[in-house]
């Protein structure tokens, strides 16, 4: 795991580029292959990217740390208004926040692994939530988040408090404590996009409120009425369970399970007014956009279905020939299908036709394939399979043959 320092949005997404730069570049120094791929292994944990995200004025107030902030104000409202603006963002806009972490990768991995479903909720955690709940109803309360002791049963380290609600790991976008968590993020991804969509929802509501109070309306009584409109967007539960998920889809919270879809609201009415009344995107850029992101969907896939076609005609085809067992026919045929599968997404009309006949191939025909691949390994002797198995990629030190030393020679 890479932790990054945190710091201004620009700086930070430059230096998380670099970094996956740097890794790509130093791995194979090594004898190693960085995937930043988020799904690189079945039923094995996948990848992704932890989004922080917080507010701060030009002198270094956080705006998301109560305690911060109303040492600074003075105010105690100061901090429930700004979250009830939040709230009322990811609830009005959570067809964007899916938007921004869509990819191929993470069509697999979303909703399994560590990964939040691809329903946007957010965790607040029961402190929160109560003071929350009591500002909404019309009753003081103060924020006094609980902690707990960690001991990790050595000397050597004594114990120490954390948060006892740091985070939930099934949320897509939990609070932690000063800051927002978005944990959907997928590991190949440039986090341009999603912070410019978290950036761009909050000031939009921000902007909604200011207007509101300037126009004479308590601030109070604004940010109460918004709690009350979204709170169905704060879900502090298992978004792992399928009955929550079910649960929470009625409630209508922003579910798009295919990334394809997702990309597809870029240019949706709602969100062409949205970035155009705030100034980042006209409808022009946010279509020009949408379709580079169907384009880059498409050709990863496409550049997927081509290496399987290769690992197929140049090892397995041949380890089945040479042994005399295995499903020939069947990966034969499963050859013809992709060759046709993607002649049929050159054929089609427009960037999103393709992506979405892109995610079928990935998430459904190469499936199919995959499995027709994964018998012929489980009858051809270990000695004529010539891919790598997952034994030997995943125990590198025990299962291969690899003189790790003349990686390291001068």
């Amino acid at each position: 795991e890479f932790a990054l320092l945190f710091g201004t949005n620009t700086t930070q997404i430059d230096q998380n580029l670099w970094v996956m730069q740097i890794i790509e570049e130093i791995a194979p120094k090594h004898g190693l292959a960085a995937l930043m791929q988020e799904k690189p292994f079945n039923d094995v944990n996948g990848s992704g990217k932890h989004n922080n995200w917080s507010i701060a004025t030009n002198d270094g107030v956080n705006c998301l740390d109560p305690a911060s902030l109303h040492k600074a104000t003075g105010n105690e409202l100061a901090f429930p208004i700004i979250m009830a603006a939040i709230v009322a963002a990811i609830d009005e806009h959570g067809d964007l926040m899916r938007m921004a972490i869509a990819s191929p990768g993470n069509d697999f991995r979303l909703g399994a692994c560590e990964a939040p479903p691809a329903i946007v909720s957010t965790y607040l955690g029961d402190d929160m939530t109560f003071y929350l709940d009591a500002f909404r109803t019309g009753h003081s309360s103060k924020y006094e988040p609980s902690t707990k002791t960690i001991d990790l049963g050595c000397a050597e380290i004594l114990p120490f408090e954390v948060p006892a609600e740091d985070r939930n790991r099934t949320s897509p976008f939990p609070y932690g404590g000063a800051r927002f968590e978005f944990r959907a993020v997928g590991s190949s991804q440039n986090v341009s996009m999603v912070n410019t969509v978290l950036n761009t929802i909050t000031a939009e509501k921000f902007a909604e409120f200011a207007d509101r109070i300037e126009a004479g309306e308590d601030a109070a009584d604004i940010a109460r009425d918004a709690l009350n409109k979204h709170w169905k967007v704060i879900f502090n539960g298992d978004n792992y369970d399928e009955a929550n998920q079910e649960m929470l889809t009625k409630n209508g919270l922003w579910r798009i399970d295919s990334g394809v879809e997702a990309i597809a609201t870029l240019t949706s009415e709602k969100n062409i007014a949205l970035f155009e009344k705030m100034g980042v995107l006209n409808a022009e850029e946010c279509a020009a956009r949408q379709d580079l992101l169907h384009d880059h969907y498409a050709g990863t896939v496409e550049m997927e279905a081509l290496t399987l076609v290769d690992m197929i005609n140049q090892h397995i085809i041949p380890s089945v020939k040479s042994a005399g067992v295995g499903p020939l026919a069947e990966l034969e045929s499963a050859v013809s299908t992709l060759t046709a599968c993607v002649a049929e997404m050159h054929a089609a009309d427009g960037a999103y036709d393709t992506a979405k006949l892109a995610r079928v191939l990935r998430l459904e025909t190469m499936i199919d394939i995959r499995e027709t691949c994964d018998a012929a390994e489980g009858v051809v002797p270990a000695h004529m399979w010539t891919l790598a198995t997952y034994k030997e990629l995943l125990f590198l030190d025990t299962h291969t043959a690899t003189d790790t030393e003349a990686f390291y020679e001068e």
